[in-house]
């Protein structure tokens, strides 16, 4: 059982150089690459400058429109709900009828 347990601490000694060999593995290409990517993200950063600067813009107009677009969206709404209701007239018409015949009437007391 001493055996076991011994065998058990040197595994667990084993995965820590290995991660700690891994730790420093990652340091090291992180600090070798360190300038390429540097240079890398300054590329990039020139080159999206201008595409950001568009995306603003196209940000900027659309607040603008947006009270306008709002405006649109509610009237389209209002002649949907138009264009739905008005071939339904008779239907409503005759429920209404049917009800009126249908439902019952108020007792009056003459007391």
């Amino acid at each position: 059982m001493i055996e076991l347990g011994a065998l058990l601490l040197v595994a667990v000694a084993v995965l820590g150089l290995v991660f700690a060999a891994g730790v420093i593995l990652k340091v090291i290409f992180w600090v070798v690459f360190l300038p390429i990517r540097l240079v890398f993200w300054l590329i990039g950063s020139l080159l999206l400058l201008p595409l950001l600067l568009v995306k603003l813009l196209g940000g900027i107009i659309f607040l603008l429109a947006l009270p306008v677009l709002a405006i649109v969206f509610g009237i389209v709404t209002v002649a949907v709900a138009v264009s739905v209701l008005i071939p339904l007239i008779p239907l409503i018409l005759l429920i209404a009828v049917i009800w009126a015949v249908a439902r019952p009437q108020p007792i009056t007391g003459g007391v």
